[in-house]
């Protein structure tokens, strides 16, 4: 009995599981272009598109992330496939949400990230103009 414990306390707290996730290799197209060049053109513009979800500041096309290759794999498939960029942009998005596009949406949740910009801007050219005015006029 205090065998089995023991042999069960050893692979529970090994850390193998966790090292082997890193040993995988990466999918066939993460590193590997595509033989049509017109095919990888369109491959290419997509991922430059496409933020990586693990580095968040780079696209899949720059990302060295594991997951980033998996995405590239993914997009480069669906392109030699026949899904058209557009495509495969929108299954990415329905999977991975909104975030992984570089290019949102206007809908009817994104709109005010939209309309903000201009809204301030055109707040700091009246709260200006108010002030402009302020100093040109006579007798103040």
């Amino acid at each position: 009995m205090r065998r089995l414990l023991l042999v069960t306390a050893l692979v529970l707290s090994s850390p193998m599981p966790l090292a082997a996730q890193d040993s995988l290799p990466p999918a066939p197209y993460a590193y590997q272009q595509l033989d049509d060049p017109e095919l990888e053109a369109k491959a290419t513009d997509l991922m430059h598109t496409l933020r990586c979800l693990k580095c968040q500041s780079q696209s899949i096309a720059d990302s060295d992330a594991p997951m980033a290759g998996d995405m590239r794999h993914q997009v480069r498939t669906r392109i030699a496939a026949g899904e058209s960029p557009a495509e495969v942009r929108q299954w990415l998005v329905d999977r991975y949400g909104e975030y992984v596009s570089y290019q949102p949406r206007v809908t009817a949740s994104t709109w005010p990230l939209f309309v903000a910009p201009l809204l301030v801007l055109l707040l700091a050219a009246f709260i200006l103009r108010g002030r402009l005015v302020k100093r040109k006029e006579p007798g103040k």
